[in-house]
């Protein structure tokens, strides 16, 4: 039987807030127990110091293309999979869907498998996939290789609803996707999103209704809140069942803006996301992204034209942005983190809460909010 581990002497921030004087049991690779720091249960058990620091939820991305100099794109493996998580869990990120951008099927299908494999291999943090395209709307591609938007065929649909391993979340323009293929993934348990995208308000509204359950890097790469067009910000802010990915990073989105979003979705529905690429976790600052070269500059990366290409931001980075520059709780800024994109990943019950029989995935924070030990599946990874 795995030893008893009890963590002790930190402020941890379980799901009514932080609490002192708590111990938190870990047996194998879940939490066994909560309980005061005198119980007899921690006499008896192995004692980890938290040294009076932040224990917080593991971090949960859902956007994360790359890192550690790695792009999941290059080399959708096995080998490339642990690389980049082993690079985001310096930065408290214990559950990822490494994300692919928008390529060819052959590779979609590489990539499908490699996450499969991976889960299969134990690698610790993969927890399912994020397929980003290709079926996108030129008008609204980014950094993304329009030559390579098509529409899905049977091929895709039947290769995304296929039996997986882990989660499945797909980002697709619903001016391109018929609301029947929408619901045909959907109701396969694809987590289909809305996301580079030039739909209109009715047509946003249509694909919500067959099974859209979120949004792609909100604001960014769709058509914008208008006072007689809502578009697609505007059909997202007004669903109150939909979730939104929100790239704090003060680069994709102006602070205020981001403000309003929270404001006006319910409660849980606003997720942090990184949208990471190689930077994040490496010291080169470029990569190669569809034959160009992106440099990231103070944290922003960015082709030669002033095209943002993803992010070289962190989940640690995040959960301090929205402190820090929106202004949040530090126990809200952490369910953005944790709770609230498990629950939009299917995951709810196992992952995101410090709470007896979830997983024991945690991120030990200073008082700085810097990251300094990450626990994965009740394993100690400390930070340098």
């Amino acid at each position: 039987m795995n030893p008893l581990i009890a963590l002790v002497n930190g402020r941890v921030l379980g799901e009514h807030g932080p609490r002192d004087g708590l111990a938190v049991l870990v047996r194998g690779a879940r939490i066994a127990a909560l309980v005061a720091h005198d119980d007899a249960r921690v006499a008896e058990a192995q004692k980890h110091d938290l040294k009076g620091q932040w224990l917080l939820p593991g971090f949960i991305d859902v956007q994360v293309n790359g890192g550690g100099g790695l792009l999941f794109n290059d080399a959708p493996t096995v080998e490339t999979l642990r690389g980049i998580a082993q690079a985001h869990r310096t930065y408290g990120t214990t559950g990822m869907l490494p994300t692919l951008i928008t390529d060819t099927a052959e590779q979609m299908h590489a990539a499908l498998q490699a996450v499969d494999d991976a889960i299969e291999q134990r690698v610790p943090g993969i927890l399912g996939i994020h397929v980003e395209g290709p079926f996108l709307a030129t008008a609204r591609k980014g950094i993304h290789n329009a030559d390579l938007f098509r529409h899905p065929d049977d091929g895709d649909i039947e290769a995304l609803i296929a039996p997986h391993r882990g989660a499945v979340m797909l980002t697709l323009a619903p001016d391109q996707v018929p609301a029947q293929v929408i619901a045909r993934l959907s109701e396969a348990g694809v987590i289909v999103v809305a996301g580079h995208t030039a739909a209109d308000y009715a047509t946003t509204r249509a694909a919500l209704d067959a099974g859209v359950r979120g949004f792609t890097h909100l604001y960014n790469a769709m058509t914008p809140l208008a006072s007689r067009d809502p578009g697609v910000v505007g059909a997202a802010l007004d669903d109150p069942h939909s979730w939104c990915g929100l790239i704090v990073d003060g680069h994709h989105v102006h602070p205020a803006t981001l403000r309003i979003a929270i404001a006006a979705k319910a409660r849980g529905k606003c997720v942090l996301v990184t949208d990471a690429m190689p930077p994040v976790g490496s010291e080169r600052p470029d990569y190669v992204l569809n034959g160009q070269t992106i440099t990231m500059r103070d944290g922003i990366c960015q082709n030669e034209a002033g095209v943002l290409a993803g992010s070289g931001l962190d989940m640690a980075g995040a959960v301090r942005n929205a402190v820090h520059m929106l202004g949040l709780p530090l126990a809200e800024a952490s369910r953005m983190a944790s709770s609230y994109p498990a629950a939009w990943i299917g995951l709810e019950r196992t992952h995101g809460r410090i709470a007896a029989g979830y997983r024991a995935d945690f991120a030990v924070l200073d008082d700085t909010l810097t990251v300094r030990e990450t626990w994965v599946d009740g394993v100690a990874y400390p930070v340098d």
